[in-house]
């Protein structure tokens, strides 16, 4: 049953059938038969007179308009009035967004201020392995770390494979002519198979889990320090000055081949989309190449900044047309260019030599390795926030020059090789350090443990 009126009453029936009702349930369903139509039009539309309905009594009435207009003290009191004009509620509501957005701004100040207060620079290490014969030549690339979070690093005429997760290393292949040994590594991006450029201008192809030689790729004349892969192109470059892509799936791989550095190829990177590549020279010059033309040789941009060989290469993650450069010990600047402009637009004099550049992918920042100085030796890491290239800090603890930088498959570690003979691994990537993921005493020591890669 509802109520309707004061007055309580039984569903109606719809139709002559004794079994069909209609019950309203929570829905109000009015009875026109029941309703005054012209009284509340009339109520709606007159402005002008006052007109009474005999169905309410007095008492009924001034209650009403004691609720109505007046507070529970007996003071007038308008329920149903429009306060403000206009113009000042517009006011009021920009004031309103005003005071809004002041408010995220704020907010947004303090969380940055309380990220930067957690983001510091390690003062150690948190690893140092020792990595014996380790060839200290800035020309060289023979370190690199994988997507299945191995690390491949040639010391002398061996190649080591170190497994980031359990901590073994295994020795992946041994070059038996004392006249070669590796020169450059390249793993690939399924982190199967790692390329390996050889002195002796030998360019392998190894399976890292059966331990054994898939192929051997042939085309240049010198050593081949650098190489790089683009899905199933790997790219090398040689001391014969050539630039070859080869496709390893295909029985003739060599699909292009260019030279027009006009000294040894010693930096080459890929962007991440894979549309375009970077190669840097020791005749001081950078050629960026648009994938579909390089056959040609028609080079997209030529980078004539630097004043020494550029080895160090790296894209951003974040801005795809940005491409990171460092120079040698004559140039010692750190330089960002906009591939889209071919500008460079900022240049950071770092005093040394920039043997690796690694972008991290957390912050907007950039890390750089460094050998040898006008003045001496550098032999340290710094950090640096991107775009303004102001310096956040350095790392000193290598006690020889920094030839090669990796970082793990999940940006939070850098390892950097150094000319002393060791591997010193950075947690100077990661997210911001909360209190619950600190390490006790205890395994900060045990980090701290120095044992040999092989």
């Amino acid at each position: 049953m509802s109520r309707f009126n004061g007055d309580w009453y039984s569903p109606t029936r719809l139709h002559d059938s004794p079994t069909q009702y209609h019950f309203p349930g929570d829905r109000f369903i009015p009875n026109r038969s029941l309703m005054d139509l012209d009284q509340a039009h009339t109520l709606l539309t007159s402005r002008t007179r006052e007109v009474c309905n005999s169905t309410f009594g007095d008492e009924y009435r001034r209650k009403l308009e004691e609720n109505l207009f007046f507070d529970s003290e007996g003071r007038p009191f308008r329920m149903l009035v429009f306060r403000g004009s206009p113009k000042s509620s517009k006011k009021s509501i920009r004031f309103l967004d005003e005071m809004q957005q002041q408010d995220e701004a704020e907010a947004l100040h303090n969380k940055n201020i309380k990220q930067f207060q957690y983001r510091h620079l390690p003062k150690k290490e948190s690893r140092v392995l020792d990595a014996p014969r380790i060839n200290d030549d800035y020309y060289l690339n023979i370190m690199d770390w994988g997507k299945r979070n191995i690390l491949a690093i040639a010391l002398g005429s061996d190649l080591y494979l170190w497994n980031a997760e359990t901590g073994h290393s295994q020795k992946l292949m041994q070059v038996d002519d004392q006249e070669d040994y590796p020169t450059s590594i390249a793993w690939c991006e399924d982190g199967r198979r790692v390329a390996v450029g050889h002195l002796s201008s030998k360019l392998q192809l190894w399976d890292a889990e059966t331990f054994k030689l898939i192929r051997s790729l042939e085309g240049h004349d010198d050593r081949v320090g650098i190489a790089a892969w683009n899905g199933q192109i790997l790219t090398s470059g040689s001391r014969d000055k050539s630039i070859i892509n080869h496709d390893v799936r295909a029985r003739n791989s060599l699909t292009c081949r260019v030279q027009i550095h006009s000294q040894e190829v010693c930096g080459l990177k890929w962007s991440i989309t894979g549309n375009k590549l970077a190669s840097g020279g020791n005749e001081n010059l950078i050629y960026i190449w648009e994938a579909s033309k390089m056959c040609s040789s028609n080079f997209l941009h030529r980078f004539s900044g630097h004043q020494a060989a550029v080895k160090a290469l790296a894209w951003c993650p974040y801005q795809s047309d940005v491409l990171a450069s460092g120079g040698g010990t004559l140039d010692g600047c750190i330089k960002i260019w906009n591939i889209q402009k071919g500008t460079c637009i900022n240049s950071i004099r770092a005093n040394a030599q920039i043997c690796g550049l690694e972008w991290n992918r957390h912050h907007k920042e950039i890390l750089s390795g460094h050998g040898f100085s006008a003045t001496g030796h550098q032999n340290e890491l710094c950090l640096w926030k991107y775009p303004s290239m102001s310096k956040l800090g350095e790392l000193k603890c290598h006690s020889s020059r920094v030839l090669h930088l990796s970082q793990s498959p999940d940006g939070s570690t850098v390892v950097s090789a150094g000319a002393d003979e060791t591997l010193r691994f950075w947690e100077v990537f990661g997210p911001p350090v909360t209190d619950s993921s600190r390490v006790s005493d205890l395994d900060s020591l045990l980090s701290f443990k120095r044992s040999l890669i092989r």
